[in-house]
C-alpha cells in the first residue's frame, strides 16, 4: 500500500473518530461510509430496512431520541437520501462486490461508539491533532472507527484486484449494545457465504501482531428488571408499603450468591441499581440493570435461567412483582481453524507484521458471533480476526486511540486472506 492510500485510511479514521454516534443512531456515520461506497464503485449497495431483520434489532432508542441525532447527523451535513433510508434508527450498510465465478466472502465491521467523554488533554493524540470527538460526552473508546476504515479498504482494494467471487461487507450497527449483530443475521444476507470474517482491533495486542482466530467469547445476555410495590409513610404507616428497592437488594444479593457452573467459566453481574423517591417514602418501583454471562451459550442459558429465578423469588419475599425483560444477548462462537490457518499464513507475507497469533481468547463478549453461528450452521466457515495496534488507554476509556500504522496493516491482511480463498 502506497503512502497516498495510507493517507486515505487516516484520513477517514479521523474523520469518523469525530464523529461518533452511539448504537442505531449512526447516521452520519453511514453516509460518510456511503460516499466511500459510491467512490469505490459497488455492484449491490443495501440500505435501511433491507440491511437487517426489523424484528431482530435490540437495544434500539425511542423516536425522540433517534430523531434528535438524525437532525444532528443533518447538520453536520449527512446526506439526506441516507438520512431517510435509516429513518427510525435503520443505520449501517452492506455492500457487495461481484467478480465471476468463485466462492462468497464476507467480512464485518461494526460501527457504533461509546457513551464516554473523550480525554481533551494535550497527551492525547485526538485532541492535539483537532480529530477529538465532536459529540461530547460520546467517543470511539473500542476501536470501530478504524473497523470501519478497514473495511472499507479491503473492499477498494479485493475490487481492485484478482479476487474471483463474491465479496460482501456488513458495516454493522449497534454492536456495543449487543442489538444489531442479530439482526443482521437473520437478514439472510449471509446465508450464501463460504467464508466469513470478522474483525476487531486492539484487544492488548500491538501494532504488527495478528490474532488469526479470535476464540473465547462468553455468551451474554443482558436484562432490566422492574420491581413493583406500594408507596407509603416510611415514618407514619410503614406496613402498608411494599418496599421494592428492598426486593431489589434481595435480588442483587442473590445474583451473586447463584452456584458457579463446574463446566466452564460464568459471570454475574448488577450493574445499574435505581430506585426510591425520597428517604420518608417507601419506595414502590426499582429497577436493576445487569447480566449474565457463559462459556458456552448453554452456560449461559443455566446462568440467566437462575437469575430470573433469583429476582422473581426476592420480588415474591417482600411482597412486590417483578417484570424482567431481555434488552440483549449474543451466543459463544468457536473460530473455525481451516479460516484462521488461512489467516495466519497470510500475514507472515504482509509488510509491518511483527508477530502472528494461531489463537488468543477474547475474555468478553461480541455479537458477531450471531454472523459467524449463521455461516456456520449453513455450511461456511467463520473467524474473528484480532488486529493488533498500540493504544495509550485501555478499551472503553476516555485515552483510548488507535495506532494509525495498524490500519495499512489491517487492511493488507484481510484483503490478502479473500484473495487467497479465491484461489
Amino acid at each position: 500500500m502506497n503512502e497516498s492510500q495510507q493517507e486515505r485510511l487516516r484520513s477517514l479514521r479521523r474523520d469518523l473518530h469525530s464523529y461518533p454516534e452511539p448504537a442505531w443512531r449512526e447516521f452520519y456515520t453511514t453516509s460518510r461510509i456511503v460516499d466511500e461506497l459510491e467512490r469505490i464503485g459497488v455492484d449491490q449497495l443495501h440500505l435501511g430496512r433491507d440491511v437487517v431483520d426489523a424484528d431482530a434489532r435490540m437495544a434500539v432508542p425511542d423516536d425522540d431520541e433517534l430523531d434528535a441525532w438524525r437532525t444532528k447527523a443533518r447538520e453536520a451535513g449527512a446526506r439526506e437520501d441516507v438520512l431517510e433510508a435509516a429513518n427510525g434508527g435503520f443505520t449501517g450498510a452492506l455492500a457487495v462486490v461481484e467478480q465471476g465465478e468463485g466462492p462468497t466472502v464476507a467480512l464485518r465491521v461494526d460501527i457504533d461508539a461509546l457513551p464516554i467523554r473523550e480525554a481533551d488533554s494535550a497527551a492525547h493524540a485526538p485532541a492535539a491533532a483537532g480529530f477529538r470527538s465532536g459529540n461530547e460526552g460520546y467517543m470511539h473508546a473500542c476501536g470501530h472507527d478504524a473497523h470501519a476504515t478497514i473495511g472499507l479498504g479491503v473492499l477498494e482494494a479485493v475490487k481492485e484486484s484478482d479476487f474471483r467471487g463474491t465479496f460482501k461487507v456488513v458495516f454493522q450497527p449497534a454492536e456495543e449494545v449487543i442489538g444489531g449483530g442479530k439482526a443482521v443475521a437473520e437478514s439472510g444476507h449471509l446465508d450464501d457465504v463460504d467464508h466469513l470474517l470478522a474483525i476487531h482491533v486492539g484487544l492488548d495486542h500491538p501494532t504488527g501482531e495478528i490474532v488469526a482466530g479470535v476464540g473465547g467469547f462468553l455468551a451474554v445476555r443482558q436484562f432490566e428488571a422492574t420491581f413493583s410495590g406500594e408507596t407509603a409513610h416510611a415514618g407514619g404507616h410503614p406496613a402498608q408499603g411494599r418496599d421494592a428497592v428492598q426486593a431489589l437488594a434481595t435480588a442483587v444479593q442473590n445474583l451473586h450468591a447463584i452456584r458457579r457452573h463446574g463446566e466452564g467459566a460464568t459471570r454475574v453481574n448488577a450493574g445499574v441499581v435505581e430506585g426510591g423517591t425520597a428517604t420518608n417514602i417507601v419506595p414502590g418501583e426499582a429497577t436493576l440493570e445487569g447480566e449474565v454471562r457463559g462459556e458456552t451459550t448453554p452456560l449461559k442459558e443455566y446462568m440467566s435461567g437462575r437469575a430470573d429465578t433469583v429476582m422473581s423469588s426476592a420480588a415474591e419475599m417482600h411482597d412486590c412483582e417483578v417484570a424482567i425483560e431481555t434488552t440483549a444477548e449474543a451466543p459463544s462462537a468457536v473460530s473455525d481453524d481451516t479460516l484462521a490457518d488461512v489467516v495466519y499464513k497470510m500475514a507472515d507475507t504482509v509488510p509491518g507484521v511483527t508477530s502472528r497469533l494461531r489463537t488468543d481468547d477474547l475474555g468478553g463478549s461480541e455479537d458477531a458471533t450471531y454472523l459467524m453461528d449463521r455461516v456456520q450452521n449453513h455450511g461456511g466457515t467463520a473467524t474473528f480476526v484480532g488486529i493488533g495496534t498500540d493504544h495509550p488507554g485501555g478499551h472503553h476509556t476516555p485515552t483510548f486511540d488507535v495506532g494509525e500504522d495498524s490500519l495499512a496493516i489491517g487492511v493488507d491482511v484481510v484483503t490478502g486472506a479473500v484473495r487467497r480463498l479465491s484461489e
